[in-house]
């Protein structure tokens, strides 16, 4: 019976390594693609979510975003999961793992939707993870939301 010598065990090896080298990084972009994508569908689920319960209820409803923290919150409604505490939803923490570079709703980061479920204002956000960036808009007049992707060069 027939071993494998040293020198074939090492060419296997760094065949190995090579091929490893090459789907790494592509697993890697394709990941934060797959985060910056799920957070930006997140965020225009809970926009119109936020545009619904003001509907339902003949009240303004508040979405309220912060930069800063990678986070927004839909002000005075309960957790879906945690009915004891505030519907806030932490971007920069897993699933998701992204930042938001800016959100601007007519001068600042917080849209109120009326009791007809109309937003006060168009707006964006911005939500970036590696060289993936996506913007989510608002239109004032619909109310409806959009993506717009794109790669940040460098």
């Amino acid at each position: 019976m027939r071993g494998f010598t040293l020198i074939e065990l090492v060419i296997v090896a760094c065949i190995l390594a090579i091929l490893a080298g090459i789907a790494i990084p592509r697993l890697a972009t394709s990941l934060a693609w797959r985060r910056v994508e799920s957070a930006a569908l997140r965020v225009c689920n809970d926009l119109r979510l936020a545009a619904r319960y003001a509907k339902q209820r003949s009240a303004s409803q508040t979405v309220s975003f912060d930069a800063t923290a990678n986070s927004y919150q839909l002000v005075g409604r309960p957790d879906l999961d945690h009915p004891g505490s505030e519907y806030t939803v932490l971007l920069g923490q897993p699933p998701y793992e992204v930042a938001i570079v800016s959100a601007d709703f007519g001068g600042d980061g917080s849209v109120v939707f009326d009791g007809f479920g109309v937003p006060d204002s168009g707006g964006s956000v911005i939500i970036k993870a590696g060289k993936h960036r996506v913007i989510v808009t608002l239109d004032a007049a619909t109310g409806q939301t959009g993506v717009e992707t794109s790669v940040v060069p460098g």
